[in-house]
């Protein structure tokens, strides 16, 4: 995706090909960061430090594909073996960063060892969050990684009673999936409906309705103060606050994540909901974030915000790779992207969707399985989410670049 800049805030600099650039997270924008490397013609010394033992994979998928059964391990890895060979990228895999020293410039691992850059690129991504109290028994579950969805996968068995903790995106994803392989599911949401905060009540109701037509149990304003229960070695449900208790022998948490930037303290980088950089992601001299762990001030919407989302992941690894080649500073403005597979409805979006202040369903509905919906921040179209309709969605990618207000978006209709 083009990076968007204005040329009073671009910095020229001299540039100074590297000796060695670091990317932390074996990640889609660490794999993408690495990839643009050497395809811009970098030629010196390039590591990939990544916690898990994979190369890397495709997370979306986790919750759709893979967790269906439709896809196996290898459909979702994102390059083959020989790819990172061929790239002549040093990997450090299943070596976690703890710590960073940006006066040494050094990255320091789990091992003891320590990695010393020119230029790092940190792609660590997030965290799931938990509820506080979750008990370490068998049968509770996240989904992050490559080893959270086979677990899961391998207890979704039909007549399996399963509770799912959170209604956004990942836990509808879940719940579907669950559905369609015969599981009783029950969906708690912590709102009025799922996805409800990110589509508004309207569309959260129609999403209410599809999860029903498929056999799901939706609970809303179920999820705030509920308490998993255990025997001592495997889950037994779930206990509301209102004091019911629900039974399962499958409870999945899906309510949110966190950034993965514990290893970052003490560092001296600016930490909030993510690390924080300069609109081109930028966080300190020589030192760039990409893909779920960065927050930046993103121009076209004159808003910071941090984007966990797979289109995102590889645009700004490849951003950040363009800078520390160039060694000039532009601003990283996309249009965020993302996709969610829910049964036979594939919704997808572009925009800023969060904080909206106006929903307006232009056409169709999810019960008819095409429609499209503006959302509108202040006087501005900001985002704009569709199903089966591909010519809309770009038609109005272009008018939230070209920054249309909310009464032009309408004369447009």
């Amino acid at each position: 995706m083009p990076c968007i800049g204005h040329p009073a805030d671009r910095k020229a600099v001299k540039a100074k090909t590297p000796e060695h650039v670091v990317v932390v997270g074996a990640s889609a924008a660490g794999l993408s960061a690495a990839e643009a490397l050497r395809r811009g013609g970098y030629e010196n010394k390039l590591t990939l430090i990544g916690a898990e033992p994979h190369l890397p994979y495709d997370r979306p998928p986790l919750s759709k594909q893979f967790l269906s059964g439709e896809w196996d391990q290898d459909k979702v890895m994102l390059r083959p073996p020989a790819h990172l060979a061929d790239l002549d990228v040093m990997t450090r895999l299943g070596t976690p960063a703890v710590g960073l020293n940006t006066a040494d410039r050094k990255v320091a691992l789990a091992t003891g060892d320590e990695v010393a850059y020119d230029h790092l690129v940190v792609a660590t991504g997030v965290t799931p969050r938990m509820l506080p109290g979750t008990p370490k028994v068998r049968g509770v579950h996240t989904l992050r990684t490559l080893e959270d969805a086979q677990t899961l996968q391998t207890e979704l068995e039909s007549g399996t009673r399963v509770i799912v903790i959170g209604a956004g995106f990942l836990g509808t994803e879940i719940a579907a999936v669950a559905a369609n392989a015969g599981v009783q599911v029950t969906l708690l949401s912590n709102a009025s409906a799922p996805l409800a905060g990110a589509l508004g009540p309207e569309l959260g109701a129609e999403v209410a309705a599809l999860h029903e037509s498929h056999g799901v149990t939706i609970r809303t304003r179920q999820a705030a103060g509920c308490v998993i229960t255990s025997d001592g070695s495997k889950v037994t449900g779930v206990a509301l606050k209102n004091g019911e208790k629900l039974q399962a022998a499958v409870v999945v948490v899906a309510i949110g994540s966190a950034p993965a930037v514990r290893w970052l303290d003490n560092s001296g980088l600016e930490i909030g909901d993510g690390i924080e950089c300069a609109p081109d992601s930028l966080a300190a001299p020589g030192i760039h974030a990409a893909g779920d762990v960065a927050r930046w001030r993103n121009r076209l919407f004159n808003l910071r915000m941090r984007v966990e989302h797979r289109t995102n992941a590889v645009d700004q690894g490849i951003h950040v790779a363009e800078q520390i080649l160039a060694g000039t500073r532009a601003d990283y403005a996309p249009v965020p992207y993302f996709w969610s597979d829910q049964y036979d409805l594939k919704l997808q979006s572009y925009g800023w969707l969060r904080n909206h202040d106006e929903v307006l369903l232009t056409e169709g509905s999810i019960a008819e399985g095409k429609f499209v919906a503006l959302f509108r921040r202040d006087n501005r179209v900001t985002g704009v989410v569709a199903a089966r309709s591909v010519k809309a969605l770009r038609r109005w990618r272009e008018l939230i670049i070209n920054k249309a207000s909310w009464s032009d978006a309408l004369d447009a209709l």
